[in-house]
């Protein structure tokens, strides 16, 4: 696969989209079927995953197109059921590609284990204690995830805290290097809490890991030409300046600012539930950081360049793993990360990031101008087709329909519908008597 500029590709039938995914990844159709089968998940297995299972869920598996990393093209892999979240970010991609693209950047994969320690007599004592035998924590750390220290990670510093009224709790700094890392995490936290109480003279409580990642922060850029986002009404920079006062708006506002990071998750939730990741964790980490300040803020800016171009800079906490997890029962999961072909988890969370750079960017685009509503309801108007019963020849006319006349009911959908069928009844079918 040479680029991920596909024009015309939402107008491919699922067959020939399957044809160009399956040459792109030099696997047969048949093999890219089978990890599509049943949404990637067979019963059988889904029974042994989760507790009380009745059957699968599936969600549509879909393509992310013109997206360019530092330099190089990805077809992202998303998975997400509202309307217009891949059209979105795909269109949005192909407008940062005037600029060269998504310039990315990703830390090592830090993450934070915490061990909570009650009843501690004397704080400062206990810190000096526990810094002081800092190298031994780490060892025991290390003798439980011999693996991870094979692989260049394991447990890389410790850091102590004092919540005041005899609460400690300890950090271990806990490189998981290509994993998510949250049971190798709670797995060292749980091995070394006996010893760090001991030394800190306090109970033991709790003994987890952190979704709040900081030390496993993503960074992305964009430069974009202003011309490169002229609308048929509106010129490019005139459009530059709205975008640039939405993000204003949520630099200022956190019930705007909720907002404006819920769009710009739409991408990066896609990605990570179509890779096998936990977008929970995903989504604890990343809004508690936009909150790391005291108040809540927009991890995802734009403003003005130097020569009139429109600049985004996004960072954020992404804990993304292409080992271990679901990956490992969930052919839908090893197919994303497939199509992906990245080789660490810091490639996967900037690809990701810049996903979720592209789908702020769209929302605001459409935001400041024309109206969410417009475009998103464009494209759900094919959801409402086929809940009032339309069928595959059916669908696209139905929607056009109901686009046409600005009703998305199902109402409006079901009139279009017999509209159309009665339209194409032989003449003398619908001049026949009915029974009765």
């Amino acid at each position: 696969m040479t680029s991920s500029r596909q024009p015309g590709f939402y107008r491919l039938s699922i067959r020939e989209r399957r044809r160009f995914a399956a040459r792109a990844l030099g696997i047969t159709e048949s093999e890219l079927e089978a990890a599509l089968e049943a949404g990637g998940l067979q019963d059988s297995v889904a029974d042994k995953a989760v507790e009380n299972v009745l059957g699968t869920y599936a969600l549509p598996f879909a393509l992310g197109l013109n997206v360019r990393v530092n330099d190089q093209d990805f077809l992202v892999p998303m998975v997400v059921e509202e309307p217009s979240v891949v059209a979105a970010a795909s269109h949005a991609a192909k407008i940062i590609r005037a600029g060269g693209g998504f310039r990315a950047e990703a830390d090592a994969s830090l993450m934070i284990g915490q061990v909570q320690l009650d009843d501690v007599p004397d704080a400062a004592r206990a810190e000096a204690a526990l810094l002081g035998a800092e190298q031994e924590i780490l060892e025991i750390a290390n003798r439980v995830m011999p693996g991870l220290v094979r692989r260049g990670g394991g447990a890389q510093g410790l850091q102590v805290r004092d919540l005041k009224d005899g609460m400690l709790v300890v950090h271990l700094i806990i490189d998981c290097r290509d994993a998510m890392g949250a049971n190798l995490v709670n797995t060292a936290s749980e091995a070394t809490s006996v010893r760090i109480a001991e030394l800190a003279g306090g109970s033991v409580g709790l003994r987890i890991q952190s979704n709040l990642c900081d030390r496993r922060l993503t960074r992305v850029s964009a430069v974009i030409p202003s011309t490169a986002l002229s609308m048929p009404d509106r010129d490019g920079t005139k459009v530059r300046d709205m975008i640039i006062a939405a993000s204003r708006f949520a630099e200022r506002d956190p019930y705007r600012a909720a907002t404006h990071n819920k769009g710009m998750m739409n991408g990066i939730d896609a990605v990570a539930i179509a890779t096998g990741n936990d977008w929970r964790s995903v989504e604890a980490g990343v809004h508690a950081y936009a909150a790391r300040d005291g108040a809540y803020g927009p991890l995802c800016v734009w403003s003005e360049g130097p020569n009139g171009e429109l600049v985004g800079a996004l960072e954020l906490p992404l804990a993304l793993g292409i080992v271990g997890g679901s990956s490992r029962v969930h052919a839908g999961a090893r197919l994303g990360l497939q199509i992906t072909g990245v080789e660490s988890s810091q490639d996967l969370a900037m690809i990701a990031a810049s996903v979720g750079m592209a789908s702020n960017l769209s929302a605001l685009r459409a935001l400041s101008t024309e109206g969410i509503q417009r475009g998103h309801m464009a494209l759900h108007a094919r959801s409402v087709a086929v809940e009032a019963g339309a069928e595959d020849g059916e669908v696209d006319s139905v929607a056009e329909a109901i686009r046409d006349r600005g009703d998305f009911s199902v109402e409006a959908a079901r009139d279009a519908l017999r509209e159309k069928r009665e339209s194409e009844w032989p003449t003398d079918a619908r001049n026949a008597p009915s029974e009765g």
